[in-house]
């Protein structure tokens, strides 16, 4: 068995959290990571793609909407549906979205301003590779940076995500209580993240790796990652 999980981030023209993800996950949690091109035709020999945060393409259009028709998404497609594990953050999650993977949209914030700052989610389903290690109804710090981060399904769309359980985080106070007031974007149901139905491609659009290291004051998002690592390399049937 692997004592570590080969990771690739895509770069799309505009991203501007690769870097911080590839950091993150080769020097805090020390695994294999490697950059993707969104021209490559192929994302190569990876046991998970992550898609970060940024403005793919500088937001033309709307968020996500020209990366998801970049050549290398052809081969992130077929890879979440051969079971491949996929990550989306942030502009990660739009393009997720704009590429079919995952449902709903990603409007404009109802304040109409960008929003920057720590926030708090409720982890919904821990029974995910992505929240493992959390417990259910825990309450996560992990800040967001988003203009168009108002998630919006249509009502028969979100009672499915909540009877399939694919609803993994929503925004709360620090307390776990999921108001209105703790919204910071206006997303439907107080939506953070949501998963799909096979459980292996996640949307959030909380920054996980911008708080996962002592150094920045917040290390919550560690265990986003520390799910995924332990679920994969402790999980006997990923390597059947």
């Amino acid at each position: 068995m692997p004592s570590k999980l080969k990771f690739g981030v895509v770069v799309f023209p505009g991203s501007n959290c690769d870097y911080d993800t590839y950091f993150v996950l080769e020097k805090i949690f020390n695994q294999d990571v490697k950059f993707i091109w969104h021209k490559d035709r192929s994302v190569g020999d990876v046991d998970v793609v992550i898609l970060p945060g940024g403005f793919s393409y500088g937001d033309y259009l709307r968020p996500g909407a020209i990366a998801r028709f970049s050549p290398i998404m052809e081969d992130i497609i077929r890879f979440a549906n051969r079971g491949g594990k996929v990550l989306g953050i942030c502009n990660g999650f739009q393009v997720l979205v704009e590429a079919g993977l995952l449902p709903g949209a990603l409007l404009r914030n109802s304040s109409l301003r960008f929003v920057c700052k720590y926030v708090y989610v409720r982890v919904e389903n821990n029974d995910t590779f992505f929240t493992s290690l959390c417990d259910e109804g825990e309450v996560l710090k992990l800040p967001i940076a988003h203009g168009d981060g108002n998630y919006y399904v249509d009502d028969e769309t979100l009672k499915k995500l909540i009877d399939n359980n694919q609803i993994v985080f929503r925004y709360c106070d620090r307390y776990g209580n999921v108001t209105e007031e703790s919204n910071p974007n206006g997303s439907i149901y107080n939506i953070a993240g949501v998963i799909n139905e096979e459980g292996n491609v996640l949307g959030m659009m909380p920054h996980p790796e911008r708080c996962s290291e002592p150094v920045l004051g917040c290390t919550d998002g560690a265990k986003i990652f520390n799910s995924l690592i332990h679920s994969l390399l402790f999980t006997e049937e990923f390597f059947k």
